[in-house]
């Protein structure tokens, strides 16, 4: 079957067999993977595991292009076949209610225990590989869900406060461990008495200089689209030589972060998801 197109009945099990999963997931139900991608194998026309894992990865990438939380295992991949796309909206759509419940408790989620002792040496993470890359454009108009529940969880203000303490004491750590205890007294949570600065945390750079940091966080994987403000762009462009995002991922498991500097025209790809008019 190696480079054979998949057909129409294999492309809906594995969309079947990847959302079972994923319902689980964001249920809080344990979900072995590879139990899962075995039993899948006997029904499909003899696809290799890699083949299967890579159709599970497209099927990230269509869930975050629909603005739908995804498996955190599975690290999105964009060049999959408009078929998947129409499958996944149609299974998702003949079970809108159930999702609707699973996303929406995982946008909303408030309760989030994280780790007392966290290992900062070993804390931060590179950027993903392919940052750069555009999504490609959804061409099936219709969309089973309507709210973005990837960008409601950034809305999510408990987890936004968790996030943004929790890097508090992440720069605090890191001026002191770089001989700058001085620095580590004056970081300032900006947002917590402003949200219309521009960004989150006022800290300081090695030489002194303001560093402006904008804190994004989410519980999934460190491809997650980010969603900004156009206050925050724009602050990013008068600051850019100073101005860092911290992205924080894997929040409520095994918190994890990557740092990108400049404005967010240097480091991501962006794409207006609403307008406003005028009369």
């Amino acid at each position: 079957m190696k480079n054979e197109a998949w057909s129409d009945k294999e492309v809906e099990l594995v969309v079947a067999d990847y959302l079972s999963m994923l319902r689980d997931e964001l249920k809080g139900i344990s979900v072995n993977k590879t139990f899962h991608r075995k039993n899948l194998a006997q029904l499909l026309n003899g696809r290799s595991d890699g083949s299967i894992e890579f159709k599970h990865q497209n099927i990230s990438a269509v869930l975050i292009k629909l603005g739908q939380p995804y498996i955190n295992g599975y690290k999105p991949r964009w060049n999959y076949q408009h078929i998947l796309e129409e499958k996944t909206i149609a299974a998702i759509a003949n079970q809108r209610t159930e999702f609707e419940l699973v996303f929406s408790q995982f946008a909303n989620e408030g309760n989030i225990i994280l780790p007392n002792k966290v290992d900062y040496e070993k804390f931060l993470e590179s950027p993903p590989e392919h940052h750069l890359v555009k999504e490609p454009e959804i061409k099936y108009e219709r969309k089973p869900i309507k709210i973005n529940y990837l960008e409601r969880e950034q809305m999510n203000s408990s987890l936004g406060l968790k996030g943004e303490e929790f890097v508090m004491n992440y720069e605090k750590w890191r001026l002191i461990k770089e001989g700058k205890p001085l620095f580590a007294e004056k970081v300032e949570w900006v947002s917590k008495n402003d949200d219309g600065a521009g960004f989150d945390i006022l800290s300081k750079n090695n030489n002194g200089t303001d560093r402006y940091i904008e804190v994004k966080t989410t519980k999934l994987s460190k491809e997650t689209p980010i969603f900004f403000s156009k206050n925050e762009y724009e602050f990013s462009n008068r600051n850019r030589t100073n101005y860092h995002l911290y992205r924080l991922f894997n929040f409520s498991q095994n918190p994890k972060m990557f740092e990108m500097k400049g404005d967010f025209d240097s480091f991501c790809h962006k794409e207006a998801t609403q307008f406003k008019g005028f009369f």
